[in-house]
């Protein structure tokens, strides 16, 4: 008998560790751009019992992305996606960080909803970060909600003129898969599915440990020390929210975006992180 088949993206600390929360039972096909992460992280999760399959994926490529999943629907219907795939301004230039973590993840959600089976649910990882920009106007919104994915990257707001650096890029980026969400939220729903997306602030993982070292290691520890919560947040709270959403209790929400920042982007518009408040 086939199992329920959860398609992971990333092979993080974050999605590993929804995958170990909701992965019971189910075959999980990991994803990533790095084999040796993948299989890593299927290393891990098989020894404590899952069942792990590692994937070469890129999420900036389309037939990559097509890949993943015909790979995965050779194990059984897709009932789960869990995509934590992305990169950081630290990590890459505007121009990857556009067509990774934007164009990419828009992709992956079309593809994944044309296929995802009734009852089925997946979460995106987006960022607080999308929450820290002058807003945009209606017409952008619905641009970045509804253009077709393989125009994306020509809207005139996406333009290298027009973004100030990896920073604000990555904002653009997280402020759309957003968008993205509700939109094909609507798509999924014509199947039977449900789709939200989790914003997580400051979460300890290896790459926020080398933040912290790193030459912006002040302001990341000035912004969880100035947050309500005082604290950054861990993987495995990320995957109570994804728990929440995933399983029967989440039943009624869809389309939506869960901040999960540690109270930092309160802080950033009304309290100790407001930027005139330095």
């Amino acid at each position: 008998m086939n199992k329920e088949v959860m398609i992971v993206t990333g092979a993080g600390q974050i999605s590993m560790a929804i995958a170990r929360r909701m992965g019971q039972g189910k075959k999980i096909v990991m994803g990533d751009k790095k084999m040796e992460n993948a299989q890593a992280i299927a290393k891990t999760m098989n020894e404590a019992g899952f069942d792990v399959t590692p994937v070469e994926m890129d999420l900036s490529n389309r037939e990559s992305i097509l890949t993943l999943i015909e790979t995965a629907k050779g194990f059984g219907e897709i009932k789960y996606l869990v995509n934590g795939a992305g990169v950081s301004p630290s990590q890459a230039p505007v121009e990857a960080i556009l067509k990774v973590d934007l164009y990419g993840t828009a992709v992956l959600l079309e593809e994944v909803g044309k296929v995802i089976a009734e009852g089925g649910c997946g979460v995106t990882i987006s960022s607080q970060s999308g929450w820290r920009m002058p807003q945009l106007t209606a017409e952008e919104d619905l641009q970045l909600a509804t253009t077709p994915t393989e125009e994306l990257l020509k809207l005139d707001i996406l333009q290298p003129e027009n973004i100030k650096g990896t920073l604000h890029a990555y904002q653009m980026a997280k402020r759309c898969n957003e968008k993205r969400v509700m939109a094909e939220s609507v798509k999924w729903g014509e199947r039977g599915a449900r789709l939200n997306d989790i914003a997580p602030g400051i979460i300890v993982t290896p790459l926020a440990i080398d933040e912290f070292n790193g030459p912006r290691g002040d302001f990341y520890k000035n912004m969880f020390a100035k947050c309500p919560a005082g604290r950054p947040g861990t993987a495995d709270e990320v995957a109570n929210v994804a728990e929440l959403l995933m399983s029967d209790k989440g039943a009624f929400i869809t389309g939506s975006t869960f901040l999960i920042d540690g109270g930092a982007t309160s802080s950033y518009y009304y309290g100790p992180l407001k930027p005139e408040a330095d």
